[in-house]
């Protein structure tokens, strides 16, 4: 079984991989592993193949596709912030780079004579949501995006959902909730914040905090995404019946009650690190976020996450605070 991990380098791919390699996720050989990405920082996994490329280019998707990979994650993205301030930017790799991957599959699946049909993982996003919302979203809930990213997420969602529903691939979309508590440093998302308020004190730094503690959102921590990720390729996805995308399951708090969990575990003196400093843009991408789900679909198909910001904390101390 060969696997393809798109956007590998990133934080999420570098959990899967590791994830991978330490359970033995179905016997797969790390020689059988590819992982595709502008850089890797970081990378140590022994016998892992790495590919530098860029996924704006047609060509190395189209040369991609040629190896036949039976698993493909793609994880690749222009994070939130990044894509609102660079419109071309934002949809052509959020968006034209699956055209270009999906293209370029279902010419192989024509060439292929056991009709080659791969595995695709998308991660999506909660973006794909717009305001006005109930109090708790669904899996009935519209997506109306008020952002570039959650379109160029929408969009791509529904690429893959034709092309699986023509037989092409067979993919499935998972609309992650915020991954926090991100190691390492601050990106360019939006969403950043709601784990530079945490990790950046437990490290013994000062957090700028751009909002009001009243903002409420969904969150799951890198360990549970990358459990989302090796779990959805055992679903069976026909019981989907069709509906490609799911909302996945995680834990809604107002950012007081991210700080009061982390006032907790790691005391007051942690907590007095974190300064408020608001910032317009991002109260603005922030006020037209989603911030509680219902996910059924999810959960009756087995995807779990963590059930409370305490131990979304506790997973990046046991997990990553040595490290970052």
């Amino acid at each position: 079984m060969k696997v393809l991990i798109l956007g590998a380098g990133g934080m999420v791919g570098r959990k899967l991989v590791k994830q991978i390699l330490q359970t033995g996720f179905n016997s797969i050989n790390p020689s059988d592993i590819y992982l595709f990405d502008l850089n890797f920082p970081n990378q140590h996994h022994t016998g892992v193949n790495l590919i530098k490329g860029d996924l704006g280019d047609p060509k190395q998707i189209k040369k991609l596709t040629t190896y036949r990979f039976d698993i493909i994650f793609h994880l690749a993205a222009i994070v939130s912030g990044e894509a609102e301030e660079n419109f071309d930017k934002g949809w052509k790799v959020n968006l034209f780079s699956m055209w270009h991957l999906l293209e370029n599959l279902k010419i192989e699946h024509f060439n292929s004579s056991s009709k080659y049909i791969p595995r695709i993982i998308f991660t999506s996003s909660i973006a794909v949501f717009g305001a006005p919302y109930p109090d708790k979203i669904d899996d009935e809930f519209l997506c109306a995006p008020q952002t570039s990213y959650g379109a160029q997420k929408a969009s791509a969602e529904l690429l893959l959902s034709d092309f699986s529903r023509k037989g092409f691939v067979n993919g499935i979309s998972l609309r992650l909730p915020t991954i926090c508590v991100r190691p390492g440093s601050a990106n360019k998302a939006a969403s950043s914040f709601f784990s530079s308020i945490i990790r950046e004190p437990l490290n013994n730094k000062t957090a700028y905090l751009p909002v009001d503690t009243k903002v409420k959102h969904w969150h799951a921590s890198p360990r549970a995404a990358a459990n989302f990720l090796l779990h959805a390729t055992t679903i069976n996805t026909s019981i989907l019946d069709n509906r490609r995308s799911l909302n996945l399951p995680g834990v809604s708090c107002t950012v007081e009650e991210q700080i009061e969990a982390l006032r907790k575990i790691a005391g007051q003196k942690v907590v007095d690190l974190i300064i408020s400093k608001p910032d317009p843009f991002i109260k603005q991408m922030v006020s037209g976020w989603p911030s509680d789900f219902e996910p059924e679909r999810a959960l009756k198909v087995g995807f779990k996450a963590e059930t409370n910001f305490e131990q979304i904390i506790s997973t990046y101390i046991s997990d990553d605070l040595e490290k970052a």
